[in-house]
């Protein structure tokens, strides 16, 4: 698995304060996208354990919130696998922080995935220019959903 940055103390990918890692791998390639350097799955850098304990370094301290993973595409298909441990270990080692996700699969689609269960909160859908909205909290375009996964439960 491929990553971009690890941004730090981002308000803008989900509630309080949180670390983001955005991924590399995305076939969804929707126009008007904001972050296209991120859909070759073969681009960025190794998410090796050194990115690894750069991120649970963020995520250890008492004001993150929690981790938001966006991209690229988190559940593109070759990223699963590595999401899937990666999600697993941090549900372990953090677990009252909260996990965002984006992408741009839709609940219906991924629903059978075993990454639900450790996302609080998944930002759903393709990115559609022509519904941009930027009052539109937490999402980039108006058909999107932000789904509150524990209250699904």
């Amino acid at each position: 698995m491929r990553y971009h940055d690890i941004t730090k103390d981002d308000m803008k990918n989900g509630d309080g304060l949180r670390a983001v890692l955005w991924l590399s791998g995305c076939e969804h390639a929707c126009p008007g996208c904001q972050n296209p350097v991120t859909w070759d799955p073969d681009d960025g850098l190794l998410f090796d354990e050194n990115a690894k304990e750069e991120l649970f370094d963020i995520l250890g301290r008492d004001y993150i919130s929690g981790l938001t993973l966006s991209g690229g595409d988190p559940l593109f298909p070759g990223n699963r696998s590595e999401v899937l441990s990666l999600l697993k270990e941090v549900r372990e080692r953090f677990p009252s922080k909260t996990i965002w996700c984006y992408t741009g699969y839709t609940y219906e689609d991924i629903a059978c995935l075993e990454h639900i269960k450790y996302i609080d909160v998944l930002v759903d859908g393709k990115y559609v220019e022509s519904l941009k909205d930027n009052k539109y909290e937490w999402a980039g375009s108006t058909n999107q959903r932000v789904i509150d996964l524990r209250r699904k439960e």
